[in-house]
């Protein structure tokens, strides 16, 4: 697949030797429990300039940057901003101090709209009549060129869409530091060419962003320095005009040789596990699809065009127009009515925190979701087993930090993901829907995903949603394009003018 190339304005600029940082972080320690996340961290952000920060999951990355935002408070260490020692008690004060953050996990009020949602907090917010704060909104999301409704409600926007959100809401506080965690996870290459568009723009003003990624080719592009976090220890930074390729990135970021791709062999093709018949309906139109045991189908397309409508069709979370979808030969309500809880269908959603885990609870009890009927005996339930078989997931998906008793929320945004997949996969389905199943992850558990899923073909069909063309073009067989609830086409990914087809179609440009 050709790369999206980002047209930087300006070359990458060496650091003058007289400039002074904005923060500092001195010596930097957070414990949780027994695990160390952040070890003596050590790292300047200077104004006008766009450091990156890399680290495999669970590195210590969203930890590090919490405290600068005053989510969380060191044990050991402190901050300095501009030279002068701080202490953060709460985000209010790092954001008084000109520090703002967007988290991997959003923030958002359902019941609000996008407008409501940025000025949420705001000083005298609420003192404005809603047709001016949409005004507002409107205003800044179109300098920024965010595509964005300020009179949506979050709760019908897409997860992409959210995000965008959760961006606007940065930029209102005009903060002098913008932290962004994973910002271009859920959009599409020409939503993250604007960002990127609008990060060069604010560091010309002065302002410094921190930008952190599992996107290696983002960051080449985009860093003017690259800060490697492993293991809670800052192990060096680098300047992008030295990086030969992604691949060397990638190793220096782990430690050892990443080959960024996977072999994905023929596998036999079987039956149908999924056919959709011109189900219209639900924000979706005259919708037909097929997916068959042995075979990798990606649907892609722009956030908000009817992907989310049609994975929850499927998958049980509404009810589809009558006799439209069918799975493993049976219609949809016999389906569920007579669903076991193994070698049946299963469901990894994009929302991890929210619908795929719940986040107060451990990582036994967060397997249990889905496999309870598995470890039941009569009516109790075999809770020591339930323990045994998540102490060997947690070995063989190499989720950290390793304890069954940590809570879901207190994993990073790609262990969290590795531990919903891996609960998914223990259950031996015939028929998988993976919705953005490596967003998040590094480099080296992306690889370790897609291995995981093509392996899975032997004995399922696979629906992949994404928003990574890569991802779709290295896993998928056939690449179904939707684009306002209308499927344009199904390309076959062995046909070597599909590359070209995917973009227009997804602009709804259709021959």
């Amino acid at each position: 697949m050709t790369e999206l190339k980002f047209a930087r304005p300006t070359p990458v600029r060496p650091l003058p030797e007289e400039a002074t940082p904005v923060v500092s972080l001195k010596g930097l320690t957070k414990r949780f429990g027994t695990v160390v996340a952040n070890d003596a961290i050590t790292l300047d952000i200077y104004p006008g300039r766009i450091k990156a920060l890399l680290g495999e999951n669970g590195a210590g990355k969203s930890t590090m940057m919490s405290m600068l935002a005053g989510r969380y408070k060191p044990d050991e260490g402190h901050i300095e901003v501009n030279g002068q020692p701080v202490r953060f008690t709460s985000s209010k004060d790092a954001i008084a101090a000109g520090i703002g953050m967007v988290y991997q996990h959003f923030m958002l009020v359902d019941s609000m709209t996008v407008a409501q949602n940025v000025l949420l907090g705001q000083e005298g917010g609420f003192f404005i009549n809603p047709k001016e704060m949409e005004k507002r909104v409107g205003e800044l999301a179109t300098r920024y060129s965010l595509d964005i409704d300020p009179g949506a409600y979050i709760s019908d926007l897409s997860m992409g869409e959210r995000q965008l959100v959760e961006i606007l809401k940065l930029l209102y506080r005009e903060s002098r530091i913008l932290i962004f965690d994973e910002p271009t996870a859920v959009l599409t290459p020409d939503e993250t060419a604007r960002l990127f568009d609008a990060l060069w723009n604010m560091t010309e003003q002065g302002k410094s962003i921190i930008f952190i990624s599992h996107k290696l080719e983002e960051v080449i592009a985009l860093a003017d320095e690259i800060a490697i976090l492993r293991r809670g220890r800052i192990e060096g930074e680098l300047d992008p005009t030295t990086i030969e390729s992604k691949a060397d990135l990638a190793s220096r970021m782990v430690g050892k040789e990443v080959l960024l791709e996977v072999d994905r062999q023929p596998a036999e093709i079987g039956e149908l596990v999924l056919e959709v018949k011109s189900l219209t309906g639900l924000g979706l139109v005259d919708i037909d699809l097929e997916v068959r045991k042995g075979e990798v189908v990606a649907l892609v397309g722009v956030a908000g065009n009817g992907q989310k409508n049609l994975v929850e069709a499927v998958t049980g979370l509404i009810k589809p127009p009558l006799d439209t979808v069918f799975i493993m030969g049976q219609p949809w309500r016999k389906f569920f009515d007579e669903s076991t809880w193994n070698r049946s269908m299963c469901y990894i959603p994009e929302d991890r925190l929210g619908l795929a885990t719940l986040p107060n609870q451990n990582l036994v009890d967060n397997l249990l979701l889905t496999t309870r009927k598995g470890f039941a005996k009569g009516w109790l339930l075999d809770k020591k087993r339930a323990a045994r078989d998540t102490v060997d997931l947690i070995e063989k998906f190499d989720i950290r930090p390793g304890r069954i008793h940590a809570l879901a929320w207190q994993l990073s945004g790609g262990n969290l993901q590795k531990a919903v997949l891996a609960r998914e996969l223990y259950r031996e389905p015939k028929f998988i829907v993976a919705e953005q199943p490596t967003q998040g992850l590094d480099v080296s558990a992306t690889e370790e995903v897609w291995t995981r899923l093509l392996e899975a073909r032997g004995l399922a069909g696979v629906l992949l949603v994404t928003g990574d063309l890569n991802e779709a073009l290295q896993l998928a067989d056939r690449i179904a394009v939707i684009y306002r609830g209308q499927i344009l086409g199904v390309l076959d990914t062995a046909d070597p003018e599909t590359i070209g087809k995917i973009g227009p179609l997804m602009a709804g440009l259709v021959e």
